[in-house]
């Protein structure tokens, strides 16, 4: 009885994190030992409607991310990135090796050409977002959001406390993502990862990047946002998180269209090359930093350029000192 009357005196009516993970098996637990039959059949009805009404009060309480969805514009889901615009990205070497190589020419094989991208740069945008309800036709408990992005498949979030698969098990486009509620925010954990990238000029992501996420559903100027905050977590290739988001609006006018992918001919008109520079050899790797007049060591700096402290070496552009024109990492 003492669980309902603390939730009671909640003024904003949500639960602990203890009591969100009540199951219905331990709520008819609890309601069999808190009123048992001896207090006869009207007394124990009501009182276990209103203990009930205080364990199911969770669910009003959790915020629903459900409807269609307009990416807002912003850097990360409009840019057109350079080769070499690393800045401000944890990127270690076998990284920057792996980004000075790539061709932008590979998109158009057709192995490539339908090809998806991952959950660790589209929940970014541009696409438009569906999130629906998958609930549980017996208990009608909410089992997880779905997600749909326009070039993507759905990817559900599961909220019924499953556990993620071993390490060793088929990894797929969006990952497999578990969400636990912290007040009205959703925080989603995603692993499962196939190789992907994050950033459109061949900045590459693993299949062993993690991502840490945050959803949060808000109304400004009578309009509702949806901010979809990524946290990527890459041993392979990034030094230390990297801390993105992506903002929505809610669109209910809008719907999600189907996307079916028809392959084209290659660009370079054949199948079997597949576009990329030698090490060493692409020249394009340093157009970004010559163009804005910003020191070559920029793109090879790493985390270094995602902290404040940087600017003082951003003054050496001014200065003329530069780094080799290509080669960015020596053998």
């Amino acid at each position: 009885m003492s669980c309902c009357i603390m939730l009671l005196r909640r003024p904003t009516g949500r639960a602990t994190a203890r009591q969100e993970m009540l199951t219905p098996l331990t709520k008819r637990y609890i309601l069999e030992v808190l009123f048992p039959r001896s207090l006869g059949g009207l007394t124990r009805a009501l009182l276990a409607l209103f203990a009930g009404l205080c364990l199911t009060g969770q669910a009003a309480a959790q915020m629903d991310f459900s409807g269609e969805w307009t990416a807002v514009p912003a850097q990360a889901n409009v840019e057109n990135p350079q080769i070499g615009e690393y800045a401000g990205l944890p990127m270690n070497d076998e990284a920057l090796r792996r980004a000075e190589i790539w061709d932008p020419a590979i998109e158009s094989l057709p192995v490539w050409q339908c090809r998806p991208q991952t959950g660790a740069s589209i929940k970014l945008g541009p696409s438009a977002l569906r999130i629906s309800k998958l609930i549980d036709g017996s208990s009608r408990e909410l089992v997880a959001f779905q997600a749909e992005w326009l070039r993507s498949g759905g990817v559900p979030i599961y909220l019924d406390g499953r556990p993620h698969p071993p390490g060793h098990a088929a990894h797929s486009w969006g990952g497999f993502s578990t969400g636990v509620w912290i007040g009205d925010m959703l925080k989603v954990t995603t692993t499962h990862l196939k190789e992907g990238y994050y950033r459109r000029n061949g900045v590459p992501q693993s299949d062993r990047a993690e991502l840490t996420e945050y959803l949060i559903r808000r109304r400004f100027r009578g309009k509702d946002y949806l901010t979809w905050v990524v946290i990527a977590n890459d041993p392979v290739y990034l030094t230390e998180p990297l801390v993105r988001s992506g903002e929505y609006r809610l669109d209910p006018a809008r719907s999600l269209e189907p996307y079916p992918c028809a392959l084209v001919k290659p660009v370079n008109g054949s199948d079997d090359l597949v576009p990329s520079y030698p090490p060493g050899a692409n020249e394009q790797i340093h157009n970004f930093a010559d163009g804005y007049g910003l020191p070559r060591r920029i793109v090879a700096d790493g985390a270094a350029t995602m902290y404040p402290e940087f600017r003082a070496v951003l003054a050496e552009g001014q200065t003329g000192t530069q780094a080799p024109a290509v080669g960015v990492v020596q053998p």
